[in-house]
């Protein structure tokens, strides 16, 4: 899964002076997980809505006519193509995917992930300094608890967004190489 960087920018229009990388002292930093191939929800949209419909569409075939062994067979197979093509037409739901905010005021990561109501609730909260280390890698960037273990791996496409995180968390997080 890739993620589709997004940087908050100031809604007034007017910048620092001192450039983009002043304004990571100032935005939070988010990273907003999609699916990494749009036609793949496409095609697993399509199955789902197919399995759904030849779930009903199997009785209406004919065959072997009211045959007790083979009506329980269709039922059983109904059944399996209703609750698989439901499972594929809801397994990428964009509003499923958690969001990583990463708070340069607070000095904290928050992971916040929407409710079925659509409001965002907090799965994870972790300040700056109760993280251990964080390594920056080719395409994602991996936090660390204090006892070495991988805490979170993120995701991310652009180097700005990169050179953004790294410079918010620069002084108060270990960097490894």
């Amino acid at each position: 899964m890739t993620a589709t960087d997004q940087i908050q920018t100031n809604t007034s229009g007017t910048a620092p002076a001192r450039g983009l990388y002043a304004m990571a002292e100032a935005l939070p930093l988010v990273l907003t997980f999609r699916p990494n191939w749009q036609l793949r929800s496409l095609v697993l949209r399509v199955l789902g809505a197919a399995m759904v419909l030849s779930s009903t569409g199997i009785w209406l075939m004919p065959g072997a006519a009211y045959d007790p062994e083979m009506a329980l067979i269709k039922i059983g197979v109904s059944i399996f193509f209703l609750f698989a093509g439901i499972a594929l037409m809801m397994i990428n739901d964009p509003d499923s995917h958690p969001d990583a905010y990463f708070d340069p005021i607070r000095r904290e990561l928050r992971v916040l992930q929407r409710s079925n109501k659509g409001r965002p609730r907090t799965v994870l909260r972790r300040g700056y300094d109760s993280l251990g280390s964080v390594r920056f890698k080719d395409r994602s960037v991996e936090l660390f608890e204090i006892d070495g273990s991988l805490l979170i791996r993120l995701p991310i496409n652009v180097g700005t967004t990169r050179q953004l995180l790294r410079d918010q968390l620069s002084g108060v997080v270990p960097i490894l190489s």
